[in-house]
Order: structure tokens, then C-alpha cells, then sequence
């Protein structure tokens, strides 16, 4: 269940995309929220730098680990525009972060990339559910699933509402 509080972050997270994508980067955003509903970590992608592992999603598994109590990690909530990849779901998993909302899901972006015609990547697409079967999730949200569809049609040169 996504209420109006999730929206308001989630809507963070996509305004961060759109940061990445405006940066010359892949448009994706995240944002880490205390139990208490205090921002304590955004990001964007970095991959730009070539550096592939460079997701905010990732980054807010180290950051957490480093700055937060196991308590907090497990009370936290993760907001993000797309939904975590494999690597991220694990690091997710591992520093015992809470709960993930995303606005688009991982089988909504593989299917936007593959009717684009955009090459696969090397890691399949799986749902956070099978690399972190116990991390609680929520999303997609169709309406914000949909401006990350269109920063994934800039990204690739497509038109938009294409």
C-alpha cells in the first residue's frame, strides 16, 4: 500500500532521476527516510564515471551501514525511482534496511529498454523479492512509472510519448 507520504517521497526520488538525466547520466534516484520521516540520504546515478556500481541505492547501503544503528537501518524506508537491481537488492539485504517503494518496477524498465531496442545488460532483471525474498516492497505507482519512461525515451533518444 502507497499513501500520500510514500508519494511525496517518492516524487523526490524521480525528481532525482531527472537530476542524473540532466547530468549526462542514466535517470535513476533514491532517497533513504528514517522511521521519524527525516531525509537522511539522497542520491543519484554515477555511472556516467564508468564506474557501473555507482547507484544510489547502493550508496544508501553504505551509507547506512556506516551512519545508522541495525534498529534504524531495519526502520528505514528507501524510496527510489526505479525499482533495485540485483546488486542493490542484496546490498540492501545485507546492511537490513527496511522497506522499498519504488515508482517503476524492474519488469516495467526491461520491457521500456527492449522496445526501444537498447542491448541488454550483464546482470539480469529479477525483482528485489527474489534476490531479498524477506525486504517488504511496494510499487510500481503508474502515473510516476510513466515520467520515468519518458527520462528512459531522453536517455535514449527517443521522442517523448513515444
Amino acid at each position: 500500500m502507497i499513501n500520500q507520504t510514500d508519494r511525496q517521497f517518492l516524487e523526490r526520488a524521480v525528481a532525482l532521476a531527472e537530476q542524473a538525466l540532466g547530468k549526462g547520466d542514466e535517470p535513476f534516484g533514491s532517497v533513504l527516510v528514517s522511521a521519524g520521516g527525516e531525509v537522511l540520504f539522497e542520491d543519484h546515478n554515477h555511472v556516467a564515471s564508468g564506474d557501473h556500481t555507482q547507484h544510489p541505492e547502493f550508496a544508501i547501503a553504505r551509507w547506512a551501514a556506516q551512519n545508522m544503528s541495525p534498529e534504524e537501518r531495519a526502520e528505514s524506508v528507501v524510496y527510489t525511482s526505479g525499482e533495485h537491481c540485483p546488486m542493490c537488492a542484496a546490498a540492501h539485504a545485507w546492511v537490513g534496511l527496511g522497506r522499498i517503494v519504488y515508482a517503476s518496477s524492474s519488469e516495467q524498465l526491461a520491457g521500456w529498454l527492449r522496445d526501444m531496442g537498447v542491448p541488454a545488460g550483464p546482470v539480469s532483471t529479477l525483482p528485489i523479492n527474489v534476490v531479498a525474498p524477506g525486504v517488504p516492497v511496494a510499487g510500481p505507482v503508474p502515473e510516476l512509472a510513466e515520467r520515468v519512461r519518458q527520462l528512459h525515451l531522453t536517455l535514449h533518444g527517443k521522442p517523448a510519448g513515444s
